[in-house]
């Protein structure tokens, strides 16, 4: 993480609070952490931290969560989350090479994020869609039949150039 990661007391309280309300039910952990997600953007280790403090949970527990579950992040993402689905039937349609294309259009790697903070690029896993293979999502919506000219456009037209 390029920057130092700082956390507002607006935003500590609230994650308190979210915490506290969590305690009360069975099993809090993942919706606590779904939370420091949603008041956060991500949940790098001082946020961590006051989740384990509070919660009574261990940081190597909560890191565990955080880093395999793909809707949690450790670093913030960008304004927009891009795509690129390497499930079997995209890969064999030629999802690596729109990746790659995509990785250097951006100028980065997937998991990293613009520096403009505008797009986070991810590699991902199936979404159902095989039979529009390959596909690239842009944050909710999913377009199939992707091919390098057809995801530089998609880049382009989010920028509005």
């Amino acid at each position: 993480m390029g920057k130092k990661f700082e956390i507002s007391e607006e935003k500590r309280k609230e994650l308190l609070g979210e915490i506290k309300e969590h305690m009360k039910n069975p099993g809090p952990l993942l919706p606590i952490l779904h939370s420091a997600q949603r008041i956060f953007g991500c949940i790098p280790l001082p946020v961590q931290k006051i989740i384990s403090e509070y919660s009574n949970t261990t940081i190597a527990e909560i890191n565990g969560i955080v880093t395999f579950y793909a809707s949690f992040s450790l670093e913030p993402k960008g304004k927009h989350v891009l795509g690129v689905c390497l499930g079997t039937p995209c890969y064999v349609r030629g999802s690596q090479i729109i990746l790659d294309a995509v990785k250097n259009e951006l100028g980065i790697d997937v998991g990293e994020t613009t520096k403009d903070g505008f797009i986070t690029l991810e590699a991902i896993r199936c979404i159902g869609t095989c039979g529009m293979a390959p596909v690239m999502c842009f944050d909710n919506e999913v377009f199939g039949e992707v091919d390098v000219a057809k995801a530089k456009r998609i880049i382009k037209n989010a920028r509005g150039k």
